[in-house]
């Protein structure tokens, strides 16, 4: 059972156009570094990303936008991206803006099975626009149906060869959550150790949900463990 790919190239070989694709990252901090510059070198097609934001002009997912490899994202935060702007006002590229937790939540009902689920965020606004509504001990909630993938990338900061992982902190954000949401997650870990090594409960994903990993390599954005300095 070793889930351990040589690189991320091979790790995503078959990944094909049109696919529909969930990235782990929160701004640029637990980015999959090596996953998105092998799918920027693969030059996939057609791409729909589903990810809290598509990163800036020259880093994170901004380089696949860049390249012309995604026809729709579906986020919470699109800053930071001038060229995200002009590809959305030019209407080269779709977009689908979700409130930053309906966007956590629609994933984790997409890995989990859930069917949809109603929350007063939105509710009134354009972005209820076309859904159902219903009110809810007194209050306008909006229907929101759950998200999912054909394949997942994200960034662990350890990894078993079984696929058991651990995040870092804020590196964590969406992964734990699109692991469970997609048929196939792809994970770059920055360190990876034998079956036992990780304490049972530190694993914030279990192996059944991860299919491939990679060691990650030249990371522009390392996950460093800070060592916090105690007050005299």
């Amino acid at each position: 059972m070793n889930k351990i790919f040589a690189s991320a190239k091979e790790a995503v070989a078959d990944i094909p156009d049109g696919s529909t694709l969930m990235s782990g990252g929160f701004g640029l901090c637990g980015n999959p570094e090596n996953l998105i510059e092998a799918l920027h070198k693969k030059n996939v097609k057609g791409l729909t990303i589903i990810s809290n934001n598509c990163g800036t002009d020259k880093e994170g997912l901004g380089i696949l936008l860049a390249n012309k490899q995604v026809k729709k994202m579906v986020s919470s935060y699109v800053g930071e991206n001038k060229e995200f702007e002009r590809q959305f006002l030019s209407k080269e590229l779709a977009v689908e803006l979700n409130p930053q937790g309906t966007l956590a939540e629609r994933i984790r009902a997409g890995g989990c099975g859930i069917g949809g689920f109603f929350t007063p965020t939105g509710a009134g606004t354009l972005l209820a626009e076309g859904k159902e509504t219903r009110m809810i001990d007194g209050r306008l909630h909006v229907l929101e149906t759950p998200l999912k993938a054909d394949f997942a990338i994200v960034r662990a900061w350890k990894a078993d060869r079984w696929g058991n992982l651990v995040f870092r902190k804020t590196a964590r954000n969406f992964s734990p959550m699109m692991c469970m949401a997609a048929k196939v997650t792809i994970v770059e870990a920055e360190h990876i150790v034998e079956p036992g090594e990780i304490d049972g409960d530190l694993i914030h994903v279990p192996g059944i949900f991860v299919h491939r990993i990679i060691q990650s390599e030249n990371l522009k954005k390392p996950i460093e463990r800070r060592t916090v300095r105690k007050r005299a």
